[in-house]
């Protein structure tokens, strides 16, 4: 061996000498015009108040980015189109970002009602193009995930859904500049992937601790599962009494349940990590620092983004 050390501590010292006489990092572009930090005009810690941990009332996520941000400072882009979907650009420890994210308030707009928290024709399509520019400027790009899917119906059809919903995706999965995922509340279906999940490599992906991280919800999931549990046991003869339906569906929904928990998905690496939502503008920073010493990414391909 080259060096040998009394102790750990002495190892890790001999470490940072051998490491401080490399040459500096060459930064990504987008980092080198850093400015200086500003913090939030409002404290981080309101988080908790904002977001319920069982994702039970609506929140405007305008107010949450306001707590995560330099100075507040939010220009969004598109503002009064696509509403269920939020995007901008603002600055987090200095360096520049586009911002994406689930907009969970009721929204009444001319005449209907749009859910918070599902993705509609017209924010699909604003998102996706947002993602085009974003690309374009080469800046990294902030996904807040806090969805359950696309909306679905004969209505949401005949507006685009599968087209505009395939531009957003196809914009996702060949976005060249840094993503960086966080999961504030629940992450389901194709909204997982839509908004960069795990299966379109975000450079990082965090996930606050009452975040919910599956195909599709608990109660959901687990009564599809006993419907086919339910067909499995009649084939083999076996008509199971009402008690014992309720007894399998609370079963199947409580095994289920232990898959949502975001310590289940990153002791399997499906996530980077779990961080309390006081922590996570530091925990963003952090993660844009390491994009920005490792600047090297694929050439933009423009004919896939013409959205």
């Amino acid at each position: 061996m080259d060096f040998y050390e009394p102790s750990d501590e002495a190892a890790l010292a001999r470490i940072r000498e051998l490491a401080a006489l490399y040459p500096p990092p060459r930064l990504a572009p987008w980092a080198e015009g850093r400015k200086a930090p500003k913090e939030p005009l409002y404290p981080i810690e309101d988080l908790y108040g904002l977001v319920s941990p069982d994702g039970s009332r609506p929140y405007d996520l305008r107010e949450v980015i306001a707590r995560l941000v330099d100075g507040s400072e939010f220009l969004e882009y598109k503002g009064g189109y696509g509403e269920t979907l939020v995007t901008g650009f603002a600055r987090i420890g200095g360096y520049p970002v586009g911002i994406v994210g689930n907009q969970r308030l009721v929204l009444k707009k001319r005449g209907r009602i749009e859910v918070g928290g599902v993705i509609y024709a017209e924010a699909a399509d604003k998102a996706a193009r947002f993602i085009l520019e974003v690309n374009q400027m080469g800046i990294p790009l902030l996904f807040l995930q806090d969805v359950t899917g696309f909306m679905v119906g004969k209505e949401s059809e005949q507006a685009g859904i599968i087209r505009r919903g395939a531009k957003l995706v196809n914009a996702v999965s060949n976005s060249v500049v840094p993503k960086i995922t966080l999961i504030l509340g629940g992450s389901f279906g194709a909204g997982n992937y839509a908004l960069a999940g795990k299966a379109y490599a975000p450079r990082f992906l965090f996930a606050w601790p009452s975040a919910k991280y599956a195909v599709m919800g608990g109660a959901q999931a687990a009564k599809t599962l006993l419907e086919l549990e339910v067909e499995k046991l009649k084939r083999e003869g076996k008509e199971p009494s009402d008690e014992e339906l309720k007894e399998l569906y609370e079963r199947i929904k409580g095994r289920y349940e232990e898959t949502l928990d975001p310590r289940y998905a990153a002791a399997r690496l499906w996530v980077d990590g779990v961080i309390f939502p006081h922590e996570t503008r530091k925990w963003l920073i952090k993660a844009l620092e390491a994009c920005a010493l490792n600047p090297e990414k694929e050439p933009l391909r423009i004919g896939v983004f013409q959205v």
